[in-house]
């Protein structure tokens, strides 16, 4: 019974950033999209590009290197956000289709609401997080 009860006590705590950048599982509300998939990712995606030309690495170079670092983080926000909508996480391959991918996975990541309490994916955290 114990250990029923600290399942119980993990899945209704918030997730850290660590899950949310690095974990593929559960789900995301479109706020913690937001701040952590565009902005925090914006973010660190300037503070990468500004770090490695300090340090002398060249332009051409930069791009690449920091979109290499950050695809893994993006793809498992992402992926957390089609699991909200009810979706496979394998959604995030839209995003290869040149502009309709990118303005579909904003409309249905970002501006629509997730299902609204549990599916299969987990708990709704809307508000949670």
């Amino acid at each position: 019974m114990n250990n029923v009860s600290d399942l119980e006590r993990r899945l209704s705590e918030p997730m850290t950033p660590a899950q949310i950048f690095f974990s593929f599982r559960g789900r995301i509300p479109r706020k913690t999209f937001w701040l952590y998939g565009v902005l925090a990712l914006l973010g660190l995606a300037a503070y990468g590009n500004l770090l490695l030309g300090i340090v002398g690495m060249q332009e051409q170079h930069i791009e690449g290197v920091v979109n290499a670092v950050l695809l893994w983080p993006a793809m498992a926000v992402s992926a957390k956000r089609w699991h909200d909508r009810d979706k496979s996480g394998w959604w995030v391959l839209v995003l290869l289709l040149p502009v309709i991918g990118t303005l579909w996975t904003l409309v249905q990541n970002g501006l629509l609401r997730g299902t609204a309490g549990p599916n299969r994916f987990g708990e709704d955290l809307t508000g949670r997080l």
